[in-house]
This record gives structure tokens, C-alpha cells and sequence, in this order.
């Protein structure tokens, strides 16, 4: 693949960079800090295109929270105009990351998306008679530098825009080991850790020649008829990960199974003829509507606000078999129990 030569440039345009700030801004403008930098819209991107190409541009602190979902995750919130610069590089790379990435790798790329995946896996299970299950043990914390670095150096030779991604990847996490870890947070991040373990997506169409595999960030499940030809794979692609991308996996995570016993994937339950939602992503979703109700009751979201956010659970739910889940809400004993 022919490496990119002058996407710094296109990257510092003062468009590129506003409509990377409207990106970064949408939804959020009622938070202070999103507010104030959209009151000065202009003045702040013109300041921010002006350090970028002088490069005299460095990322501040971040503001660290932990989320609780199925475990704590520890969320790394980058400064507004930290974000802005994540967006402009994004939007001006992610079609050259599209080309290096497989079909059947789903996590952030247009048109794929976690729902696609499922559905994806589903077809796959209709297929075969078994399949195996990895995740990668703390896999945006275990991410190498230097093996990140070199990846993207392969696809990019434009000198400002590498020194500019490297002042991204070296920003240091807090509790994370030196030269190690993507921060949960950054769009940038989402970007680079499905970029890194491309490799492997690669390792195992071309090198394994395994046709039903489906990837979602560090999560992915191939199929096969022969059970005994997954153990085999297992074993080579624990030493590509160790060996090429210095990753290990979740070991309590790793299953070989008949296609006949369903797969949770991606907070779904998956058999060849029927999809459920996983008890945690219930469970989410009960706390997620309570949250929103609270916020209506206080006034600080109005009516049609909540019902975006319902809409969009019963949404995803209508992805699985969940009609008599849907019908609970509705009348709201799901809430209330």
C-alpha cells in the first residue's frame, strides 16, 4: 500500500478543523468548557491551527472517572480542544485506515457497528459446527508504542503528521506501565487499537485461511467443523499475539463449543435461530432508563429528550427476540422491578 505523504496538511485546514469542533461539540454544548469554546468558536480553532503548524501544540492533562458496567473502566476525558484535534486527525485518516482493515472487522467503521457483528457471527454459526471465542486480557492498557508506531509508519510518511500522532500515543496514562496503553476515551484510541489488531485480522484470513471470523475490537469468534482445528488455531494465534503485538489473552474467556449451546457476543445471547439480550445489557439498560427518567423529573432534560433515549434502547433491543422485554417497559414494570 502506497503511504500517505501530505495528510498533515489537510489535517490543519481551518474547515477541517471546524467541522472536527462541530463534531466534538455536538450534544455537548450545555457542559461549561463546551460552551465557552463554542462561544469563541472561531478565535479558539484559528489559536489551535495556529499551534499545530507551528508545532507547539501539546495534549493536557486528562480527567480521569471511572464508568461501572459489567466491571469498572477507567475513562481517560481529553481537554475540548485535545478532542477537536483527535476528530480533524480522524476524519482525514480514517479512509486510509479503511483500506489497511478486512471486511469482517466491525468496531468504528461506517456501516458495521456492533449490530452488524452479531449478525455477521449469527450467518457464520448457521455454517459451521463449532467455534472459538477470544479476548485480549486489559487490551487498550497492554497496547505496545513502539509496535503501534511502526504499524502506522508502514501506511504513513508524512513527518509532521507522524510526530503529531506519536505526541498522541506517548501522552502518558496514569497507572499504566511506560510505553504501554491507549487511554478508554479517545477517538483517536478506537481508531488505533482496531488498527493494531488488524494484524491479527490479517494473521488469520491469510495465514490460518480461516473464511468464517468475525472481529469487534478484542473480541471476535471463528468457526469451523472441526474442533480439533480450532485448538490448532488457538495455539498459533497465542504466539502471533505474544510474538507480534505482545498481547496475551483472557484466558477465562477463551471457549471452544458446538455452535448448538449460542455464544455471548457483544451483550448478546447468539444461537443460529434467535438472538437475546445478555442479562448485563438488561440490566444497563434498566439503569439507563431510570437515569434519564430522574434527569426529566429535575428538569434538566426535556420530554422529547427522553424519548430520544428510549427510542434508542427499544431500538437496539428490536436487533434481538425481546418483544416481551419491550412490552414490560412500556408499561414500566421492567422500570419498577
Amino acid at each position: 500500500m502506497k503511504r500517505v505523504t501530505a495528510a498533515f496538511d489537510q489535517i490543519t485546514t481551518f474547515h477541517n478543523l471546524m467541522e472536527a469542533a462541530r463534531l466534538t461539540l455536538r450534544g455537548n454544548r450545555h457542559k461549561p468548557a463546551a460552551a465557552r469554546f463554542w462561544f469563541d468558536l472561531e478565535p479558539e480553532v484559528l489559536q489551535l491551527q495556529d499551534e499545530l503548524i507551528r508545532g507547539v501544540w501539546t495534549p493536557r492533562p486528562y480527567r480521569i472517572f471511572t464508568i461501572y458496567e459489567s466491571k469498572p473502566r477507567q475513562i481517560c476525558a481529553s481537554d475540548i480542544r485535545d478532542r477537536v484535534v483527535h476528530h480533524a486527525i480522524c476524519r482525514v485518516l480514517d479512509p486510509i485506515f479503511e483500506r489497511r482493515l478486512i471486511y469482517d472487522t466491525y468496531a468504528c467503521r461506517r456501516g458495521k457497528g456492533s449490530h452488524a457483528a452479531v449478525r455477521r457471527a449469527q450467518l457464520f454459526m448457521r455454517g459451521s459446527g463449532y467455534y472459538l471465542q477470544c479476548d485480549v486480557s486489559k487490551y487498550f492498557a497492554s497496547i505496545d508504542h513502539g509496535a503501534m508506531k511502526t504499524l502506522y509508519r508502514k501506511m504513513i510518511r508524512d513527518r509532521r503528521l507522524l510526530r503529531l500522532l506519536d505526541q498522541i500515543v506517548d501522552h502518558a496514562v496514569p497507572g499504566y506501565d511506560s510505553g504501554r496503553g491507549m487511554p478508554i476515551g479517545n477517538l483517536t484510541s478506537q481508531y488505533f487499537a482496531n488498527l493494531y489488531l488488524g494484524e491479527l485480522d490479517h494473521f488469520i484470513k491469510e495465514r490460518l485461511r480461516v473464511r468464517r471470523y468475525v472481529r469487534y475490537m478484542d473480541d471476535w469468534l471463528l468457526f469451523s467443523d472441526d474442533k480439533g482445528q480450532l485448538h490448532k488455531f488457538l495455539s498459533e494465534i497465542r504466539n502471533f499475539l505474544g510474538d507480534q503485538l505482545r498481547l496475551k489473552l483472557k484466558e477465562k474467556a477463551v471457549r471452544i463449543a458446538p455452535v448448538g449451546e449460542g455464544a455471548t457476543f457483544l451483550g448478546f445471547q447468539v444461537y443460529r435461530g434467535i438472538l437475546r439480550l445478555g442479562r448485563g445489557k438488561l440490566a444497563r439498560v434498566r439503569r439507563t432508563i431510570r437515569h434519564s427518567e430522574k434527569m426529566f423529573q429535575a428538569g434538566v432534560i426535556d420530554e422529547e429528550a427522553l424519548s430520544r433515549s428510549v427510542s434508542s434502547m427499544l431500538g437496539h433491543w428490536t436487533q434481538a427476540n425481546t418483544l416481551a422485554a419491550r412490552r414490560r417497559l412500556t408499561d414500566g414494570s421492567m422500570i419498577k422491578g
